[in-house]
């Protein structure tokens, strides 16, 4: 087979032996043809990219939620690591690799070349497209949830994806085009050429479909969402500490969300896990007591443990390398704080507090309230600056203590006796027309918890309220949402985009009849091809 002008001989020997995994001279090279098997094993190829193109997308998706997959596998098998960076690198690894393959194939299909996949390659696909499947099936069955923050982050990306496909599917015409005009199979070229143009319609009209609550006029834009530090400030210092509140409140932060237990001699103090091993030093102090429940524990035994140091050893952020050596001499300092400190450094920063009273399924639940609410009471905090979630009691609470803020971890019900005015939800759980008419009705939405600057631009053109977010010192920075296209600009670049695309289409086509006519195709004669000019020109 005859290189197309522009393919040299070096090159498309190179091309074919990266694909094929062995060295095959010019000569050997021109008995070579790309068989039926050969273009099925393109195809798979083309599938995979394709499979682990999505896969990684929704990698980058579920990054702002990782924390809490890296805090499950801790309790599970006491290991800490961020999993988020071997997730990267295997994902990385996989779509470079597929890419790269695909890239040779069209590089070769567009230099007039076999696609001769060697064994190795086809047996490394067959595992990436397996290892794929498993992570989209583990994803399914554990972590369900991250499939509506697929959803979500469509509202974010959607008008880039589109231009992103169009764009990548117009550069597929030319080797789509070089293939059509070197085959003689005509049954496969009309497959081919009305599979492709039902794709590019699809496409071109794909707008039609695509919502995002970021395609508004610049004066319709909702009031910046408050934010609410997730255990304070967990990227800047170690999680519910009193260092944790301030950096909070350095970030702005107008709520300190927590979580409250209560010890066995019934002090009320902060801590989000039932044992203590991961956010404190107790396998060192009470090794033999290290497994048990976080309120077998008094006040005294609590006030030993060091509850800083595991933030720089096993440092669950990467910000925690850019930490001050003040900042890391103080951390090294940090203990167990009980409700009582954090509602006084609540109140001199002048931000409100809310928190979770756990364990909720606790024998001894009743004695942990009305512990914490003597504390509350007693602190001389204003009350309307405490936001009450917990729902055990909650009638009693606000019999004793109505100036509390009461905050809700459901929507509301069609007949609900008494309105709702907060509401404290997953961020998968709100959608934005919910989120539009519950700021109509006037009742404030707080979703958690939120960390990409992506997923913030969403909640915010939507209208929420709060958000509570681990990475305050990040969309304390964001002035703007990431992206703001009012419709009739969206309009126009859609449009734009697809002329360009079906001007670029045929010039691709146009243009390659040209290129390559002129050479024989498999099994033709330069009489014949010579008859086909002259037949051609006299036409013309």
């Amino acid at each position: 087979m005859a290189d197309p002008p522009g393919c040299c001989h070096p090159c498309a020997t190179c091309l074919l032996c990266l694909y094929s995994c062995h060295w095959v001279t010019p000569k050997k090279r021109k008995g070579l043809k790309t068989s039926k098997c050969d273009c099925s094993w393109f195809l798979f190829l083309f599938c995979v990219f394709l499979f682990t193109l999505v896969w990684l997308y929704f990698t980058i998706v579920i990054l702002n939620d990782f924390h809490n997959f890296n805090e499950f596998i801790f309790k599970q098998r006491k290991l800490w690591l961020d999993w988020s960076l071997v997730l990267l690198i295997a994902t990385a690894t996989l779509i470079t690799y597929s890419a790269v393959l695909l890239v040779l194939a069209l590089c070769l299909q567009l230099c007039g070349q076999p696609l001769k996949l060697h064994w190795l390659h086809k047996i490394l696909l067959i595992l990436t497209a397996l290892v794929v499947a498993a992570a989209f099936t583990g994803l399914g069955i554990k972590w369900a949830e991250e499939w509506r923050s697929a959803r979500i982050s469509l509202q974010a990306t959607g008008p880039f994806l589109h231009i992103g496909i169009v764009g990548g599917m117009t550069l597929l015409a030319w080797p789509l085009a070089s293939f059509i005009y070197r085959t003689r199979n005509k049954g496969l070229k009309v497959f081919l050429l009305l599979v492709y143009c039902v794709v590019m319609i699809a496409l071109y009209l794909a707008p039609l479909g695509i919502t995002s609550p970021c395609i508004m006029e610049e004066n319709q834009l909702p009031p910046k969402p408050a934010l609410v530090g997730h255990r304070g400030a967990p990227m800047l210092a170690p999680e519910n500490t009193l260092m944790s509140l301030h950096k909070a409140v350095d970030c702005d932060v107008q709520v300190f969300e927590t979580d409250v237990m209560v010890s066995a001699d019934g002090v009320p103090f902060l801590m989000h896990d039932e044992e203590l091993t991961r956010t404190t030093n107790v396998q060192a102090v009470f090794p033999e007591r290290a497994a048990l429940n976080s309120t077998a524990f008094n006040w005294t035994d609590l006030q030993q443990l060091d509850a800083g140091s595991w933030f720089l050893e096993r440092r669950p952020f990467p910000t925690v390398q850019s930490l001050s050596a003040g900042d890391r001499y103080q951390v090294t300092k940090q203990r167990i704080p009980s409700l009582e400190q954090a509602l006084e450094a609540a109140k001199q920063s002048n931000i409100s507090i809310m928190f979770d009273l756990r364990p909720e399924n606790h024998s001894d639940y009743q004695s942990f309230v009305n512990a914490t609410l003597k504390v509350i009471l007693q602190s001389g905090i204003p009350l309307q600056q405490v936001l009450w979630l917990p729902d055990g009691f909650r009638e009693e609470v606000k019999q004793r203590a109505p100036g509390v803020q009461q905050i809700y971890g459901r929507k509301r019900l069609q007949n609900e006796k008494e309105p709702l005015l907060h509401v404290n939800l997953p961020y998968q759980d709100m959608s934005s027309e919910e989120i539009r008419q519950y700021r109509q009705d006037n009742i404030s939405v707080n979703l958690y918890v939120v960390n990409q600057p992506w997923l913030f631009s969403v909640l915010w053109c939507s209208g929420v309220s709060s958000v509570t977010t681990n990475a305050c010192q990040v969309l304390k920075e964001m002035k703007h949402p990431i992206w703001l296209l009012p419709s009739s600009t969206y309009l126009m670049i859609w449009i734009v985009v697809d002329c360009v695309s079906l001007l670029v289409i045929l010039w691709a086509f146009l243009l390659l009849k040209y290129v390559l006519m002129p050479f024989p195709l498999p099994g033709q004669s330069e009489t014949d091809v010579l008859l086909t000019k002259i037949n051609s020109l006299m036409q013309e």
